[in-house]
């Protein structure tokens, strides 16, 4: 029982450094999410506005565009909130 404790606090460990990370994006994640989120815009104008980010893929950096603010990701990838994309100079 003490080893299955162990295992579960391994992935739901929230403490000070793990939260400080998840607001660090590498800047070639935040120009691919760029891109995804305004080509979803040129394509659906009558959504623009509403998406909340992109959960974009760490390694191949394809990304989908977002509704919720805090979404189920996969391992591999992260969540490129919308201020970081339209606050990104490149």
């Amino acid at each position: 029982m003490y080893a299955l404790k162990q295992e579960q606090d391994k992935y739901t460990n929230t403490s000070q450094t793990n939260t400080s990370q998840a607001y660090l994006v590498d800047p070639n994640l935040i120009r691919a999410a760029g891109r995804i989120y305004y080509t979803h815009c040129e394509v659906h104008p009558e959504i623009e506005g509403q998406a909340a980010g992109v959960a974009i893929n760490r390694s191949n950096y394809r990304g989908k565009v977002i509704f919720i603010d805090q979404p189920a990701l996969l391992p591999e990838e992260c969540f490129v909130h919308l201020s970081q994309i339209e606050s990104s100079v490149y």
